[in-house]
């Protein structure tokens, strides 16, 4: 009896465990960015998602995860998410889903991103798998941008710490490394803007914006630096960033801006504040950190893709 009891006692933990797993993201539409049979940079093993505590550590098909706001309320805009984690992960509820829905109230048709990531063993070449699903993922908004209402000149990312690092990547980088001989080929992969929030990147002479990368980590950060990549064809940039940022240096923000002005980025901006460490959140932010949503709000009204919210 008392071997029963406690069968039934870890059957209850467990099912609390994966209720509490479940999130707000998988209630809402999935759109798979490729065929299985056809993804490319892949070495064509089955393998499945491995999420814990509202994070995704493995990703078995890119996809997309759309959130709209009232018919009457949107602006022809499109921002597509991406979660933070390291690279070793990402934090989709935090850095997601919580983005996606301050993004609706603005009238911004936002969709969050969940991509393959360096350190999966089903890839081919791991450290271009995150910048290539998210080129992916602008293309496939793009080329649906009438089915949404939204001014395919009006597409934009953001994304936290590493999350904000592929959104830069997305936008400097030269190379279209997504196709995979469909009619998607042709679409423009590169954002009209971007805002970066806490930005990893790797910058010359400030050492790495995060310590222990990992090999495939370190191939993909140094393939993409940022403040080398930004030229004259760049898309106007937002960085947001905290003083006391622990784990990456708010330098790194400071370097990609004066890469933005020496390229003749206009309308790029950059606010560092005194408080918020690492990856800043939307809420329960200290002083004036807390304004950021604000600003990034107005920011994009600023550059001309967000109308006035009201």
């Amino acid at each position: 009896m008392k071997r029963f009891l406690q069968t039934i006692i870890l059957i209850v933990i467990s099912f609390s465990s994966i209720s509490a797993q479940e999130s707000d993201l998988f209630r809402h539409k999935r759109i798979n960015l490729y065929d299985r049979d056809n993804m490319p940079n892949s070495k064509g093993t089955i393998h499945k998602d491995s999420i814990v505590n509202n994070r995704i550590w493995r990703c078995e098909q890119p996809r997309l995860y759309e959130y709209l706001p009232g018919a009457e309320e949107g602006k022809g805009t499109a921002v597509i998410v991406i979660p933070g984690g390291g690279y070793i992960k990402q934090a989709y509820e935090t850095a997601g889903v919580s983005f996606a829905k301050w993004l609706n109230t603005c009238g911004v048709t936002a969709f969050v991103l969940l991509h393959r990531l360096p350190n999966q063993t089903d890839i081919e070449d791991p450290s271009i798998a995150p910048v290539m699903d998210a080129q992916r993922a602008i293309k496939w908004i793009r080329a649906h941008a009438e089915e949404y209402r939204i001014d395919p000149n009006k597409i934009g990312v953001i994304g936290c710490s590493a999350g904000a690092h592929i959104s830069a990547c997305v936008n400097t980088s030269k190379d279209d490394f997504s196709k995979c001989g469909d009619e998607l080929d042709d679409v423009n992969y590169r954002p009209n803007f971007a805002l970066l929030v806490s930005p990893a990147a790797k910058i010359k002479g400030l050492g790495e914006s995060q310590k222990n990368l990992g090999g495939n980590i370190q191939k993909l950060m140094e393939r993409f630096p940022i403040d080398v990549l930004i030229d004259k064809t760049t898309a106007p940039m937002l960085m947001i960033h905290a003083s006391n940022d622990k784990t990456v240096s708010p330098l790194n923000s400071v370097e990609i801006y004066k890469a933005l002005l020496t390229n003749g980025v206009k309308q790029s901006s950059l606010h560092i504040f005194p408080l918020g460490g690492h990856s800043i959140s939307l809420r329960d932010q200290p002083g004036t950190t807390a304004f950021w949503p604000e600003i990034a709000e107005a920011w994009m009204r600023e550059i001309g893709v967000l109308e006035s919210c009201k």
